[in-house]
């Protein structure tokens, strides 16, 4: 995510990736710790993700059709390339999928920083299917060093034991956790978490498996949220629509973590 801002925003795209949990509990997602070099949201646990990048819109203009817009394409390839480098999970493929291929396609797509010459050297193809959309975040109301018009994205993985890896680049670590831990641990002061990704920690741990999750994902429309803040109380607060599945949608803006 090294692009300078724009007026409409940088298009980013990430998912939040489901597993069982091993002791058959929560379900958890996985997230990453960015280096504290980045210039957004350094320091910060987010989700796996990053930039749409032009690669991206020319392999979606292959695929879009009447009930797939290029723009939108362009955003779930982006967040399946960015999810293979970041962290070495092949989601949204479909093919003779290895943790060997996996890995070498992993390093082929760190020097080639496109998905398309990857899905050509293995054969692979995409499977959007596997991927269901989530929410669009937009944070253009607020003072950031960088606007980032995000997509998110949901997905599962099912089983409990997979290996994951860093990109020791952009990160420095990766994790398993539930929603409610992630906000539990970001309490007790072991990670910090900018707003968007709060908020949708306390969408997510309502949740008690996957289905849950794609269910209320299906029934909502993905609506573009616009944080606004919000004078009119003794303290500022930062708020959100209330009808885009969020249970909490305000928080004093003193206490924003900003990007």
């Amino acid at each position: 995510m090294n692009s300078e801002s724009s007026p409409e925003g940088i298009p980013a795209a990430t998912i939040v990736i489901f597993r069982s949990a091993p002791d058959g509990g929560a379900p958890e997602v996985l997230m990453t710790v960015r280096s504290r070099t980045m210039t957004f949201a350094g320091g910060m646990a987010v989700f796996p993700g990053g930039r749409v990048d032009p690669a991206d819109f020319e392999l979606a203009q292959t695929i879009a059709g009447p009930d797939l817009s290029v723009d939108e394409a362009a955003h779930q390839i982006a967040a399946i390339r960015e999810t293979l480098e970041e962290t070495g999970l092949a989601l949204g493929l479909s093919g003779d999928i290895t943790a060997d291929s996996a890995a070498k396609a992993r390093v082929m797509i760190e020097a080639e920083g496109a998905l398309a010459p990857v899905l050509a050297a293995f054969g692979w193809s995409l499977d959007l299917d596997q991927i269901v959309p989530f929410a669009r975040w937009f944070p253009q109301n607020e003072k950031l060093s960088r606007v980032y018009d995000t997509r998110f994205y949901l997905a599962d993985l099912g089983t409990g034991e997979v290996d994951v890896s860093i990109d020791n680049s952009e990160n420095t670590r990766l994790f398993w956790t539930s929603a409610q831990g992630a906000l539990d641990a970001a309490e007790r002061g072991e990670i910090k978490l900018i707003f968007p990704t709060r908020r949708n920690l306390e969408r997510l741990a309502l949740f008690a498996n996957f289905d849950e999750a794609r269910a209320q994902a299906e029934a909502i429309p993905v609506k573009t949220i616009i944080p606004q803040i919000d004078d009119n109380n003794d303290q500022p607060m930062l708020r959100i629509m209330e009808n885009a599945g969020y249970p909490i949608t305000a928080e004093l803006l003193s206490t924003v973590q900003r990007g």
